[in-house]
């Protein structure tokens, strides 16, 4: 199959050790919830390296939001010619929260595992499967 680029992993949200399973089971928008595996169907990694490892994940959660926030307030203030609404904007940033979640539920757990574990390192040995 070759070598899959971190940012292919990522983007496609696949193992960090092997960058061929899956981390969630579920799709991000639809009628099914994704739900994050407990281990890697490929390699066998257990993603929550350790009990509530994934509350990290709320940092960088937050993080996402408030640059999902700032632009959204800025597009807003943009194709408004600058209105000073605040029912507008609070509606637009509630709805953007609403839209966002389930990319940031995702893409929080993501980069927490493949930017932010040190102890998670890629193996290419998978390479060859």
């Amino acid at each position: 199959m070759g070598k899959v680029s971190k940012i292919a992993a990522i983007i496609s949200a696949k193992c960090p050790k092997c960058r061929k399973g899956d981390i969630f089971s579920g799709t991000m928008y639809g009628l099914s919830f994704q739900h994050t595996n407990e281990f890697c169907p490929h390699c066998g990694l257990r993603f929550e390296v350790e009990p509530g490892y994934f509350y990290a994940a709320m940092y960088v959660s937050y993080a996402l939001n408030v640059m999902e926030m700032i632009g959204l307030g800025m597009l807003t203030f943009t194709l408004s010619n600058g209105s000073e609404s605040a029912g507008l904007y609070i509606i637009v940033l509630l709805l953007g929260i609403l839209f966002f979640a389930p990319f940031n539920f995702r893409y929080s757990r993501v980069i927490l595992l493949h930017w932010l574990s040190p102890k998670i390192k890629y193996d290419s040995h998978f390479e060859r499967e």
